[in-house]
């Protein structure tokens, strides 16, 4: 008996504790806009690897991804045409009557068992509960960001600081804050909203379980939306679809951001920070609205050690990550639970990231990494310098903490195995 034969009948005996189900993934997305739907795919690959059905409702996107199921894909903002397409995104932001016919009659094709959402709001619109509730599919909701609580769904205002000031109840506040993206106007329809979907489609009522992807996301929830607290959830850090088991010799020394270039990241406090270590080098992989003013900021300042590569995709993504010497997540606002970490620690890769949101969770100070205050450009300096300066072995042993670190919470069997009987969970609370 060779060792891969004991690893499938391992595998064959896991995947017969749980019962086959037909599930139903729900994204605006049907292609790799963000994080939420990195998950939302992978965790459609996991089921189908596991032997499950996966069934994908979205909208239609010029940049979707091939579908066997886009006939019932309604309309997005963008591939919607005719003279009232205006009025009818305004409408479709509160209430989306096409995505409930859409659904209804793959329910009736599909017949899922259960409905896994990981994005919603302002796109697809609650209008899909009702549907869902009628057919008693159980939903889940994976909590990505904050909009169940946070209008601005960021928890910040205007002048791109930290807020609470809506408390989960006084929406207008987010009018008053200019809390998205410093217009009035959309302040106004995001407030709107939030204020309309809690009085007709209250999250409370309609979901029947949470999937949190941090312990801060789940307090910060139940903070503002005590009820949420009576519903079944679950914390669940997000997952990598491959971890290596050693990390690959260094070829290059060199720190690495990767993510969108905008101002809740905190890439001018990392700027600033590899400014004062000329000697360390930082590549900074991704686009974004900040990114002339960034490599404006760079030109002025006479920043010679930081690369701008622009955004990057495929083998030459996988590579930069890989070969990285440590990632450098330096976020100000709360970043839940950042794939930017659990990708590159699947890889052995450390990471120096800011105190602030989920992030603490995932990095052990000195074992994992680096925790600095955010916006504290003194202190990511000296997290910079303690970096830089490891010894060999001392790195290693960082190294193989990261890897170890991710087997243990972020690889696909662990998550799979506790997803699937949360999935039971809430089919047996239906039956």
């Amino acid at each position: 008996i060779t060792m891969t034969h004991i690893k499938k009948k391992i595998c064959y005996l896991q995947y017969m504790m749980f019962v086959i189900m037909k599930v139903l993934l729900i994204d605006v997305y049907n292609y790799n806009k963000g994080g939420a739907e990195t998950v939302c795919f992978n965790t459609g690959d996991m089921l189908e690897q596991n032997g499950h059905e996966v069934t994908y409702f979205t909208l239609k996107w010029k940049q979707n991804r091939p579908s066997k199921f886009e006939k019932y894909f309604p309309e997005s903002k963008d591939t919607r045409k005719g003279v009232f397409r205006q009025v009818i995104n305004l409408r479709n932001y509160f209430y989306y009557p096409d995505a409930a016919r859409k659904i209804e009659q793959l329910i009736i094709d599909e017949k899922p068992d259960i409905a896994h959402i990981h994005l919603l709001w302002g796109q697809i619109s609650p209008s899909i509960f009702t549907i869902l509730k009628k057919y008693n599919i159980p939903i889940v909701f994976t909590i990505h960001d904050y909009r169940i609580v946070c209008p601005a769904y960021s928890f910040r205002n205007g002048k791109d600081e930290v807020c609470e000031k809506c408390q989960g109840k006084h929406f207008y506040r987010c009018v008053t804050n200019r809390c998205t993206k410093g217009s009035y106007f959309l302040s106004i329809f995001m407030a709107a909203e939030q204020y309309y979907r809690n009085k007709f489609f209250n999250p409370a009522k309609y979901i029947d379980g949470l999937l949190y992807v941090s312990n801060f996301a789940k307090g910060k929830h139940e903070k503002y939306m005590p009820a949420l607290k009576e519903l079944p959830n679950i914390v669940l850090h997000n997952f990598s679809v491959s971890i290596s088991e050693h990390r690959i010799p260094l070829k290059e020394k060199y720190f690495l951001f990767l993510g969108r270039l905008s101002q809740e990241k905190g890439i001018i406090t990392l700027m600033n920070a590899f400014k004062n270590r000329p000697q360390d080098k930082l590549k900074i992989v991704g686009d974004g609205p900040l990114r002339n003013q960034l490599e404006a900021y760079k030109e002025q300042h006479g920043i010679k050690n930081i690369e701008f590569l622009g955004y990057k995709s495929g083998q030459e993504l996988m590579d930069l990550k890989k070969n990285a010497y440590f990632v450098v997540v330096p976020s100000e606002w709360y970043e839940n639970n950042p794939m930017a970490i659990i990708e590159s620690y699947c890889e052995g890769v450390p990471a120096i990231g800011s105190r602030i949101g989920g992030i603490p969770e995932i990095i052990n100070e000195g074992k994992t990494g680096y925790i600095f205050k955010p916006h504290n450009t003194t202190e990511l300096t000296e997290k910079i310098a303690k970096a830089s300066d490891l010894s060999a072995e001392v790195y290693q042993q960082m190294s193989d903490n990261a890897i170890s670190f991710a087997h243990k919470d972020m690889s696909k069997e662990s998550y799979y195995k506790r997803l699937l009987p949360f999935y039971e969970q809430l089919l047996n609370n239906k039956k």
